[in-house]
C-alpha cells in the first residue's frame, strides 16, 4: 500500500515551535520514522509539507494515482479549509485525520474538523505517536 502523509502549515517548525504543546522531534525526524514504520508494515511512504493550502491540494492530486491513503495533519485548515475537504474528497482515497495534541480539549475554533465527514478515523493527542497509529490504521484498510 502507498500512503501519502501531508503535514499543513506550521508543521515545518516542529521541534522548534511550542515544544510543550507540539513536541521536541522535528519534521524531518518524523519523517524518517514514517517512511520506516511504513516499511516496517509493507507499506510506501511519501511525506509533504506545506504552509501553502493550494500546494497541499496540488501535491494530493498529483500524487492521487500512486497512492492508496492518506494521512493528514491539516493545522489549522483542519478547522477552515473546505477546499482541501473537497480535495479529499474528489481524490477518493481513505484519509486518516492525524494531530499531535486533542483539539477537541483545545480552544472551541479548534475543535471542528471540516474533514470530519471525508475521514475514515482521526487520531490525537498523543504527540508524533499519533501519526504512527494513523498509519496503522491505514493498513486495516487493504
Amino acid at each position: 500500500m502507498n500512503v501519502l502523509v501531508l503535514h499543513g502549515p506550521n508543521l515545518n517548525l516542529l521541534g522548534e515551535r511550542e515544544p510543550h504543546l507540539y513536541g521536541k522531534s522535528t519534521l524531518a525526524e518524523l519523517d524518517a520514522r514514517l517512511v520506516a514504520r511504513g516499511a516496517e508494515l509493507g507499506l510506501a511512504v511519501r511525506c509533504y509539507q506545506s504552509n501553502h493550502e493550494g500546494s497541499l491540494i496540488d501535491f494530493l492530486q498529483a500524487e492521487r494515482k500512486w497512492a492508496q491513503g492518506v494521512l493528514l495533519n491539516a493545522g489549522a485548515l483542519t478547522h477552515t479549509s473546505w477546499a482541501l475537504h473537497d480535495a479529499v474528497t474528489a481524490v477518493g482515497l481513505p484519509c486518516v485525520e492525524v494531530h499531535l495534541t486533542d483539539v477537541s480539549r483545545r480552544e472551541p475554533w479548534r475543535q471542528f474538523s471540516v474533514l470530519e465527514d471525508v475521514r475514515k478515523a482521526v487520531f490525537q493527542g498523543k504527540g508524533v505517536e499519533s501519526y504512527f497509529e494513523g498509519l496503522a490504521f491505514l493498513t486495516t484498510l487493504r
